[in-house]
């Protein structure tokens, strides 16, 4: 009986298995291997290409092409049917085999680089294409016009290939059923009829024309056929005119449309807003004004809106509250004003709303957020809205980004905030929040990745809490005790102008954060003491340090030279004495020193000439000696070059003129970058700030450091004579060399420097007239020439007598407008060159000698008359007499 059993169970087994292996080999023997002359097609096709990524390997004359990456064959006949090599790295020649797959219809190149090499017209010739995608792949030249014989052809994708263009558009009659077209990036300046040309396409649903240099909508016409267009994106161009009225024919259609960035100006048509089906409109950032219609409540079925960057005015529309599907809504950045309505709390729907950057005033309550439930970004900030929820509101939203900058929160601390379990950005800076933060609320920042509370009067001892949030900035409030605790998570801390106080190794070298991952780190402004400590190797992190205006003393400890990739150094406004550590030239990426305010003494180290990403030095108020050394010169980016207030000696050197960031116009950014001057995380900036005396009196820079372009070297003991090779810094915007023992004359070429807007000369024994040349610096809004040995006349010039009499004291010899002294006959006398012509020297000179020699033979002749006459002498002497009588 068991043997009965195994023999049908062995027998099952045999007749599944000889049943399988006929299925397979019957499925094998229908399966039709990829055609031979499309193989070959595609190997020639290999051999023409470059393939740096070796993603071509699979393309082997062994394998089955329709195996092949990238390769995709029909079904039943194994011809090559598509291509699709998109960012595979591929380059080199597009060989004319393809011509050999005569059934190809998808051809996509796109994400690679052909190296700038031109669209092959045989592409034209390919008559059963329906999808060519050659998009981002470094194409240049013509489009080429065979490309309209593709009656066939759906979707071509030809953008984003920036050095192509089209001298007409004409040849694209010919493509009979296209339907999608993307010519971004291209050059389309010298077609004025293309919209009439895409207007004649039916089957036309989506239209790319970005950044083309198109510069006309043709508002003058009255109706165009875009019968099935659905999206048309048209930023990025140059169209210097209104908003054409033709959009309104698009009723039916239209879902999306894209006008941003186009220079497009005056009033929103009230006939964009018939556009009843359309979900997107994108029209920032323009020159719009005017108001917002009320008709917007029309577009039923709008879910993005962006009219942002404008100067639209007038209230927002209370019919803002009938779009019911919004998700996006972008107003920021304009001049709205009035209050905002109650309607914008209907919109269920909205995700993202930003308004901020407006003049809108009034009160925000709890019923503008009645329906939000579904908000995530929210930014409102401006200085006139006034928040004023319950303190027991719990929002029906979870906001993932907040920004209510300058909006009035405080007094009290927004309690609302502990419901939100989802933030990771939050700025409530400038809030007149002037109570303490409450004991949850720094447990509660421990899963925001980001907050800003600066500018506020929060209080409180932050000692023993723990800092979690990657970016911190308490910076001008009132909070006091030691360093709060920093967990391994914080990048960005700023807690400037408050009242932290104590030895500033106690922070340094605490082990709690010795695994610190800080990038930046500003305590400037605040009661900070001690030396600075010798624990710096837990701090190579660091990129930004600013311990600037504290109460630090001893000196610059030689471990510092450990951050090298520290950019920029603050240590201003201290009691730091010594000199520059040597290892400092460890640090190769500074590109800010500002070490100025202290007691610092010994020479300026050559070495500083190796920092060649160097753009802001200063040492000013310190008690460095010796010469200028003219390694400085090496310092290319320089912008900034304060070592005024010192004890400098020698002479200017006159290669300063190397310094080509001050020579030299902003070419672009990559010659001078200002990495050094600023940090950036996600939405949040770090900006340095410098103060500088570039007019007279002191100025705080910021965001507009990077544009700053100075040379003081005021009261010191330079000598010598300002070296005319400062005259090539064209770009040079404050040049201040009083106080000191300059000699000589003012460089005659001064005047060639245009961009001058301040000069300081003052307080030294500069003699000679004042150039003639310095009246060409229109930008010239300051100037200090007093109490120096200049002489001749003030030049006229709407520019030099605009400034009072004190810019020009001291200097006795001086006369002309503004001065009260009028200038004489003989100083007009001197005013003139004494490089005058070599023929009006020897007229000058021959008549000089000719009025001696005329003199002494007359009175010779006459002296000798009246010695051997004697009657005239007698006459001559009675004649006298009579005269005397």
């Amino acid at each position: 009986m068991g043997a009965s059993f195994a023999t049908h169970v062995l027998f099952l087994l045999w007749f599944f298995a000889a049943t399988f292996s006929l299925s397979f080999l019957k499925t094998m023997s229908n399966e039709v291997s990829c055609n031979e002359k499309d193989k070959q097609a595609l190997l020639s096709l290999k051999r023409g290409l470059t393939d740096p990524f070796n993603l071509l390997s699979s393309w082997s004359s062994q394998e089955d092409c329709c195996r092949w990456d990238g390769v995709h064959c029909d079904n039943k006949t194994s011809r090559v049917t598509e291509l699709h090599l998109a960012y595979t790295g591929i380059g080199g020649e597009i060989s004319r085999s393809l011509l050999e797959l005569e059934f190809l219809n998808y051809l996509d190149l796109s994400f690679n680089d052909f190296n700038r090499t031109p669209i092959p017209t045989f592409l034209g010739s390919m008559g059963n294409l329906t999808h060519i995608d050659l998009s981002d792949a470094n194409f240049s030249g013509i489009i080429p016009h065979q490309l309209g014989n593709l009656s066939s052809l759906c979707y071509l994708y030809l953008g984003s290939n920036f050095d192509l263009y089209a001298d007409n558009l004409y040849w694209m009659s010919g493509l009979f059923s296209i339907q999608y077209i993307d010519l971004s990036s291209v050059d389309l300046h010298k077609e004025t009829d293309w919209l009439q040309i895409m207007s004649k396409f039916s089957s036309l649903s989506e239209l790319y024309l970005s950044n083309c240099k198109l510069d006309s909508l043709n508002p003058s016409l009255g109706f165009v056929n875009f019968t099935s267009l659905q999206v048309l994106y048209l930023s990025g161009n140059h169209f210097n005119h209104e908003i054409p009225n033709w959009f309104s024919n698009l009723s039916s259609s239209l879902l999306k449309l894209y006008l941003d960035d186009s220079s497009l100006k005056g009033k929103i048509p009230p006939s964009i807003f018939n556009l009843e089906e359309l979900e997107y409109l994108s029209l920032y950032p323009n020159h719009l004004i005017g108001k917002i219609p009320e008709s917007l409540g029309q577009l039923k079925h709008l879910t993005y809106l962006d009219l942002s960057f404008n100067s639209l005015n007038g209230p927002i529309p209370v019919s803002v509250g009938n779009l019911s599907h919004m998700r996006t809504l972008s107003l920021n950045q304009n001049q709205l004003n009035g209050t905002i309505p109650k309607s914008l709390g209907l919109l269920s729907n909205l995700e993202e709303l930003y308004i901020q950057n407006n003049f809108l005033t009034g009160t925000i309550e709890e019923g503008h957020f009645k329906k939000l439930s579904k908000l995530k970004d929210l930014s409102m900030s401006q200085p006139q809205l006034f928040f004023n929820v319950n303190s027991n509101w719990v929002p029906p939203f979870q906001l993932e980004y907040v920004s209510m900058s300058s909006i009035k929160i405080g007094p009290n601390f927004p309690s609302w905030l502990q419901s939100q379990k989802s933030l990771g950005f939050l700025d409530m800076s400038m809030s007149g929040i002037s109570s303490k933060a409450p004991s949850w609320f720094w447990n509660w920042t421990s899963n925001v990745e980001a907050i800003d509370l600066s500018d506020n009067h929060i209080e409180g001892d932050l000692s023993n809490i723990l800092l979690n949030s990657t970016v911190i900035n308490l910076r001008s409030n009132h909070f006091k005790g030691r360093f709060p605790l920093l967990s391994e998570n914080v990048k960005v801390l700023n807690i400037a102008n408050n009242s932290y106080s104590g030895p500033i190794s106690t922070f340094l070298c605490q082990k709690v954060i010795r695994k610190n991952k800080l990038v930046v780190l500003d305590a400037s402004n605040n009661l900070l003491s001690g030396e600075l400590s010798h624990c710096w190797r837990y701090w190579q992190s660091l990129i930004h340090l600013n311990l600037g205006s504290n109460s630090l003393a001893g000196r610059i400890p030689y471990s510092m030279g450990v951050l090298v990739n520290l950019q920029s150094l603050r240590l201003q406004n201290n009691s730091i004495s010594g000199d520059i550590p040597s290892s400092f030239k460890n640090c190769s990426n500074f590109g800010l020193i500002d070490i100025g305010n202290n007691h610092l003494t010994g020479i300026i180290p050559p070495w500083i000439g190796e920092m060649t990403n160097l753009l802001v030095l200063r040492l000013r108020s310190n008690e460095f000696k010796g010469r200028i050394p003219p390694q400085i010169c090496q310092l290319s980016s320089l912008r900034v070059l304060d070592l005024a207030d010192n004890s400098l000696s020698s002479v200017i050197p006159n290669c300063l003129k190397n310094i080509s960031a001050m020579a030299l116009p902003e070419l672009n950014i990559q010659v001078f970058p200002f990495e050094p001057l600023k940090y950036m995380y996600g939405y949040v900036s770090y900006i340095e700030n410098l103060k500088l005396v570039p007019k007279g009196k002191e100025l705080e820079y910021a965001r507009n450091l990077e544009f700053v372009k100075i040379i003081d070297l005021s009261n010191n003991n330079l000598s010598g004579s300002i070296p005319v090779e400062i005259c090539v810094l064209f770009e040079l915007r404050f040049l201040n060399l009083s106080r000191n023992h300059l000699m000589g004359k003012i460089p005659n070429k001064i005047g060639s420097m245009k961009e001058l807007e301040s000069i300081d000369l003052s307080r030294n024994h500069l003699s000679g007239k004042i150039p003639p040349s310095m009246s060409n610096l229109t930008f010239l809004s300051y100037l200090d020439l007093s109490y120096n040995n200049l002489s001749g006349r003030i030049p006229s010039s709407t520019q030099l007598q605009s400034f009072d009499a004190l810019s020009y004291v001291g200097n006795p010899q001086l006369c002309g407008d503004p001065l009260p002294k009028n200038c004489t006959i003989e100083e007009e006398s001197l005013k003139r060159s004494p490089t005058g012509s070599a023929e009006d020297d020897s007229i000058n000179s021959s008549f000089y000698l000719g009025m001696g020699v005329g003199f002494a033979a007359g009175f010779w002749a006459i002296c000798g008359a009246l010695f051997f006459n004697r009657t005239w002498r007698h006459s001559c002497f009675k004649f006298s007499d009579d005269i005397r009588d």
